[in-house]
């Protein structure tokens, strides 16, 4: 996939794109991100630094943990971006469903499965890895 995919907040005050295929597509179930997204598990896609572009808005950030930053509209508070602050690759994450198209992207795994909510049943027959995998 080489399109650009583009996406943006509940209220459309922050529009952004991404160009290129992902290099990852994972459910996360850590309960940073069950927290951050009011949701069982947020599905994110990693991409290189200078595949993310904001066209429109400004986002407001949170700085979550010692090593990412995680970026949202300041009206309506939704999550976008997952910002690695200390070198991890792909450092930059934008939440699926905030895409125009979700649908584009299937995710690859399951990751932080130790820490999913045990009523959430996974028969879709992706791997899965209890913290974070080796990328």
């Amino acid at each position: 996939m080489t399109e650009t995919l583009s996406g943006g907040c509940l209220c459309g005050d922050v529009r952004y794109e991404v160009h290129g295929a992902p290099v990852y597509v994972f459910n996360c179930h850590c309960s940073m991100c069950r927290r951050a997204g009011g949701t069982a598990f947020q599905t994110w896609a990693g991409f290189e630094a200078d595949a993310l572009t904001v066209t429109q808005g400004t986002t407001e950030s949170y700085k979550s943990s010692s090593f990412a930053t995680r970026k949202f509209c300041g009206r309506c508070g939704g999550q976008l971006i997952y910002e690695y602050t200390t070198g991890q690759t792909p450092p930059v994450w934008v939440t699926v469903g905030s895409l125009d198209h979700p649908e584009m992207l299937t995710p690859e795994r399951h990751i932080f499965v130790a820490d999913s909510v045990p009523w959430v049943h996974m028969a879709d027959g992706l791997p899965r890895t209890d913290g974070e995998p080796e990328l």
